[in-house]
């Protein structure tokens, strides 16, 4: 049953996952809006999401660290999403410290992960709820 349920949620938590990093990477650029020199990063969220689900990549899957011998081996590795590979925004222009962040495009970028990130829960409880309905009836 287990696999099963995997199946059926696998596409979202993995999204959710995605969604997750990037939004710590966006919190991370308005938290260094004032550093100079920082660049701005980006989660490339398409080829997060493909590692995570084992397309092949030209980086390979993201793989879980085993930091004792005693851990289990992980069923699907791909889940992991510590290892994808960030990017540096493109920029309409710098400051005069080469710090790239524009506050009001991480925002922006900010809210819309959030929507994102909340449509799929919105799919998730649906599911939930229509798994629940049938076991009660």
């Amino acid at each position: 049953m287990s696999s099963g349920i995997d199946q059926l949620f696998g596409l979202h938590q993995v999204a959710l996952s995605a969604r997750s990093n990037r939004s710590q990477v966006i919190a991370s650029n308005i938290a260094n809006a004032d550093t100079p020199g920082y660049q701005a990063r980006e989660l490339d969220f398409k080829a997060a999401l493909s590692t995570a689900l084992g397309a092949p990549s030209a980086v390979g899957p993201a793989k879980l660290m085993r930091t004792s011998a005693r851990h289990l081996a992980a069923p699907n590795a791909g889940m992991d999403l510590a290892g994808a590979s960030l990017v540096y925004r493109s920029v309409a222009q710098a400051s005069i410290d080469n710090n790239t962040v524009d506050v009001n495009v991480e925002r922006a970028q900010f809210a819309d992960n959030a929507m994102r990130m909340e449509a799929s829960l919105v799919f998730i409880n649906a599911k939930i709820k229509a798994l629940l309905a049938a076991v009660q009836n």
